[in-house]
């Protein structure tokens, strides 16, 4: 993907980010264009809304539309998980087109977040409301109650991953438990809602991180491009970007990214793993100055 092309995308991606309406799955397949260039996003958008379409009339039929928001949720997860067949791929967890949202409509099966992002499309076309949950570790969706009547007015919080699973508070501190450490004080803030910046942001963090174990580097950069437009503050992306471009060998784009990153994360309070990070960054700008200095 050439650099216009890249900031192009990015500049699509801020301006959705951002944009009034529930919209996700436009935006998501927009970060599928980093592996899929030429990708179409509309006979995707069409099977969705066939989707949502077909999850409205099965849960009419059963157990109808004025039943209790559990007994819906059950009649769209019969529809999403038994019907059509989505899961989580816990085989190929690490597989770039977990993230890739027409990969994961393709082959009914993906990350969390791409199968919540699903999950909240349709659930949106079949008449319930839905929004993500950015749970550290594991992302999640809450269904909310169509009116402050309802039987459960603060919403339920579904795991798409595992085939729809309804979790409570317990049943979260277990899960935050087991993806980021017992010694992790619990937060009910953990359970707010996601904006759709965040839900973006946390796709494109999954995607570079998959695209570096599979030394993917172009693609990660190309990730590391759209974050740094999305999120500017984000001086890791500064420093990631840079390190990919060193090991693509573009030693004068790398040393400097690096040398920016050093420069704002000297004005940063830093701990001592972040301080022994910053060491290694800066041996690195020292070799590739004796680098960049040979080319001239």
């Amino acid at each position: 993907m050439t650099p216009l092309g890249v900031r192009s995308l990015a500049d699509q991606l801020a301006d959705a980010a951002d944009r009034p309406g529930p919209d996700l799955a436009a935006p998501a397949f927009l970060i599928a264009r980093i592996e899929y260039p030429d990708l179409d996003p509309e006979p995707y958008l069409d099977q969705l809304d066939l989707m949502g379409e077909a999850a409205s009339h099965r849960i009419a039929a059963d157990p109808g539309p004025d039943a209790p928001l559990m007994a819906r949720i059950a009649g769209l997860h019969r529809y999403l998980f038994d019907e059509l067949g989505f899961f989580g791929n816990r085989s190929q967890y690490d597989d770039p087109r977990n993230s890739c949202l027409n990969d994961v409509i393709d082959r009914r099966t993906g990350l969390p977040i791409a199968l919540a992002l699903v999950y909240i499309e349709i659930a949106r076309r079949a008449g319930l409301r839905a929004e993500g949950i950015n749970f550290p570790g594991h992302f999640l969706v809450r269904v909310l109650p169509d009116f402050q009547t309802d039987d459960q007015d603060d919403g339920i919080i579904v795991d798409p991953f595992h085939a729809g699973a309804i979790l409570n508070e317990h049943d979260c501190r277990t899960l935050l438990n087991r993806h980021v450490g017992e010694e992790t004080a619990w937060d009910p803030q953990l359970l707010a809602p996601a904006t759709r910046r965040q839900i973006l942001v946390r796709m494109l963090l999954n995607l570079k991180r998959l695209y570096v174990s599979w030394r993917s580097f172009p693609q990660a950069r190309a990730v590391a491009n759209i974050l740094l437009v999305l999120t500017p503050t984000a001086v890791t992306e500064l420093r990631d970007r840079g390190l990919l471009a060193y090991h693509m060998n573009d030693f004068p784009a790398a040393l400097k990214d690096l040398e920016h990153y050093l420069k704002i994360a000297k004005l940063q309070d830093v701990d001592d793993e972040q301080r022994k990070d910053n060491e290694q960054v800066w041996e690195h700008v020292k070799a590739l100055r004796r680098r960049v200095a040979s080319l001239n």
